[in-house]
């Protein structure tokens, strides 16, 4: 045993890059773009916006808040607070959600992997529609070389986390989030150039609200809710290693302006490729591995040198985005493991990993040798994604905004989102108006929708 000393993010950039790699992950780059296309585009994407300003930044705020104030691990943050009886659980919970979206998540983080060498090597040239599909099927059912990925992707991002707070988690945010951006730019600037590529940019930027529907709009409110990393123990963690002269409010509104952006212009590089080539934009979850190598080989078939940067820096982009993401969901059970059993963290984040990698093979050979396997009707890899996406993740974010609004001293938190200053009592009201009813009737709503009780 030894006794736990905490990092501190070294810079106010820092804390934001860090928070904002948490955030930023392929729920901007590969779902934002699958879920605006199925529901109709613009008017989508307005909802969206008033989702993550309504919904995201106070409850972004609020487990800043709870972060910060106790300066302590996800699971020990509640009872640090005041937490009593099953309350005290509520940081445990978001811990584990997160953890377990990592065993899955390392399996589409090594995905992304694959197809960097694959458009690497130029391996996704030459090929029928047909084959992109035959092609990631089989990859995904092999028994051996999405385990191989597996264990770099994990690898990978147990590197970071060893380095600690300051040296792991904030440099190579400083490091990935900046060519992350640039990558993006680039992409953007071939897409939106290439002929047809305005319909594209239509589709996404003017809203048609005769498509919007009460699935619309909750289908706005869940995308908001997951890709801001909510309910997952990460904003919390990363809180923890705030400073105190850190702005809430102002990290909070500068994160999800980040991530929305990345968001949108993920979408200003895939939806004016696709009709650029005549593909429907709605294409699905199939939208990255299968849809988008045949529209970058379409779209830039008079250039193959063009094809061939497009498509690789686009899945070097996506794999940076899931490392990212990684790295802030291994360090919650990391920084549990090493505070409340005095392991040193050279020790709690391969025991976090180890944990994960053990699962994460089960996940990936249920999509193949394993997929008589069933929980529900699922294989692993799916049940997995079911019950953190569509029960627990809500399930956390909900009780955060229970226990912020109606548990957590009002002092406390005022001290905490106001830095010691005196707030305007409309900001206040508002505020709380917004935590303890506002997002948890949102949050009771997807929840309900995603579980598919609406009926929409």
């Amino acid at each position: 045993m030894e006794q736990v000393t905490r990092g501190n993010f070294g810079s106010k950039l820092g804390a934001i890059l860090a928070a904002a790699g948490s955030a930023i992950g392929l729920g901007n780059v590969w779902r934002f773009p699958y879920e605006t296309g199925a529901n109709g585009g613009g008017a989508f994407l307005v909802l969206y916006l008033c989702c993550v300003l309504i919904i995201g930044v106070p409850l972004m705020v609020a487990e800043f808040a709870v972060g910060r104030r106790s300066r302590t691990n996800g699971y020990r943050a509640f009872p640090t607070l005041g937490a009593k009886g099953a309350w005290k659980y509520v940081g445990f919970l978001c811990v584990l959600t997160g953890w377990l979206i990592l065993c899955y998540y390392g399996v589409v983080q090594g995905w992304t992997i694959e197809y960097v060498v694959q458009a690497g090597m130029n391996g996704l040239a030459g090929k029928t529609p047909a084959d992109y599909a035959a092609d990631f099927t089989n990859f995904v059912s092999d028994p051996v070389k999405p385990l191989l990925y597996l264990f770099l992707s994990m690898g990978l991002t147990l590197g970071v986390i060893l380095m600690g707070v300051q040296k792991g988690i904030e440099r190579a945010s400083k490091v990935l989030m900046p060519m992350l951006f640039v990558f993006i730019v680039v992409l953007v600037g071939c897409s939106v150039t290439l002929p047809g590529a305005s319909d594209g940019i239509k589709f996404l930027l003017l809203p048609d609200f005769s498509k919007v529907t009460p699935a619309t709009f909750l289908a706005a409110m869940g995308q908001a809710f997951f890709s801001l990393s909510i309910g997952m123990g990460c904003l919390c963690t990363y809180a923890s290693y705030f400073p105190k002269e850190a702005n809430l409010f102002g990290n909070a509104l500068n994160i999800a302006g980040i991530d929305t952006m990345i968001a949108i212009l993920s979408g200003l590089i895939i939806f004016p490729a696709a009709y650029a080539v005549g593909i429907e934009p709605g294409a699905g979850p199939s939208l990255v591995f299968i849809t988008l190598p045949n529209v970058f080989y379409q779209a830039f078939g008079q250039w193959p040198w063009l094809a061939y940067a497009f498509s690789l820096m686009f899945y070097l982009l996506l794999a940076m985005a899931a490392l990212t993401s990684a790295i802030s969901l291994l360090e919650p059970p990391t920084l549990w493991i090493h505070e409340e059993f005095h392991i040193r963290r050279r020790y709690a984040a391969p025991i976090a990993t180890a944990i994960c990698v053990l699962v994460g093979i089960a996940c990936s050979l249920s999509m193949g040798v394993w997929d008589g396997y069933k929980i529900g009707g699922m294989n692993l890899f799916d049940f997995f994604d079911f019950t953190t996406a569509k029960i627990l993740l809500p399930l956390g974010g909900l009780l955060t905004a229970l226990f912020v609004g109606w548990k957590m001293d009002k002092k406390a938190l005022l001290s905490e989102i106001s830095n010691e200053r005196v707030l305007p009592q409309t900001l206040i009201r508002i505020y709380y108006a917004l935590i303890r009813v506002v997002l948890p009737l949102a949050i009771i709503a997807i929840f309900l929708n995603e579980l598919g009780l609406f009926g929409f």
